[in-house]
């Protein structure tokens, strides 16, 4: 049987270390603060923003939750943000994606100030993951790495595969394994025989969005599997992108859903967090 990645008690350890570091910041006068903002509302992203709300006191951080309803126009948040860039409170900025129809995400996206774009959405951010002179990496694909380091797998020399190319997850955590010198390849819904490239992998990354896409046939005997997906099975079950219960028994490590891959995502927000307010205030 595969050892399973636990993710909780890896989460729980990088808020303890970003709790104590964040204890020291407080000593010199500083405390970091995340302002997250809220457009309209749907179910999936309330959920989320509790739980980051919830990370930042548990690490003793500042925070601030703009909630603005789904009538808010492009100008108002806009205003918001820059309002947000000016203010010395706030270390990092996060705009809960999606938003209305009515908004440019983009837009959105660049008004950010990249100093504070702890979701490393900005493209400057986007480029420095691409050159590896990384400031801030997405928080779920730098939570997949920290895991990968948790539990001594190295991606050096090894066959890594990613399903899925969104600009979230897919092409990040490719880029972060290349700079770890895995040989990547990045598969979607066009690669002909997806089979045949995800049994290649020694480490198979699932992040496609579509609950049990990766069967036991699609791995190959004693493969890590990370499974970043947060679906709903036919019962309306929580699951992942990976037929857990199938695939399991042919994996040397695997992530359950949930308590993989998820609470690593808010976990490393918080370290992005913390990261930012040591920047802004000259400390790192």
């Amino acid at each position: 049987m595969p050892t399973i990645i636990d993710g909780k008690t890896t989460a729980k350890k990088l808020r303890e270390s970003v709790l104590h570091q964040t204890e020291q910041l407080k000593a010199q006068g500083v405390v970091p603060g995340l302002a997250v903002i809220l457009v309209g509302d749907d179910p999936a992203s309330q959920i989320y923003v509790r739980n980051k709300e919830k990370a930042c006191a548990d690490c003793g951080f500042y925070s601030e939750k703009h909630a603005l309803p789904a009538s808010t126009t492009e100008e108002e948040l806009l205003a918001l943000i820059d309002r947000l860039n000016r203010d010395d409170r706030i270390s990092g900025i996060l705009c809960q994606l999606p938003v209305p129809g009515h908004i440019d995400e983009q837009k959105v996206i660049l008004a950010i100030d990249p100093k504070k774009d702890v979701d490393a959405f900005h493209p400057q951010n986007v480029g420095r993951i691409m050159t590896g002179d990384i400031l801030f990496a997405p928080c779920t694909p730098a939570g997949v790495m920290t895991l990968l380091d948790t539990y001594g797998i190295d991606p050096k020399g090894k066959k890594c595969v990613v399903v899925g190319r969104s600009n979230i997850v897919g092409k990040p955590q490719a880029m972060l394994l290349l700079h770890r010198h895995g040989t990547v390849t990045i598969c979607h819904s066009r690669t002909v025989d997806l089979p045949a490239e995800t049994r290649q992998a020694d480490i198979l990354v699932a992040a496609i969005g579509k609950p049990k896409f990766i069967t036991a046939d699609m791995v190959k005997e004693g493969a890590v599997v990370i499974d970043v997906g947060m679906d709903r099975d036919e019962n309306g079950k929580l699951c992942g992108d990976v037929d857990y219960d199938n695939v399991a028994p042919k994996c040397s490590f695997i992530t359950p859903v949930p308590g993989g891959v998820g609470p690593m995502t808010i976990a490393t927000l918080m370290q992005n967090t913390l990261l930012a307010a040591k920047l802004q205030h000259g400390l790192q």
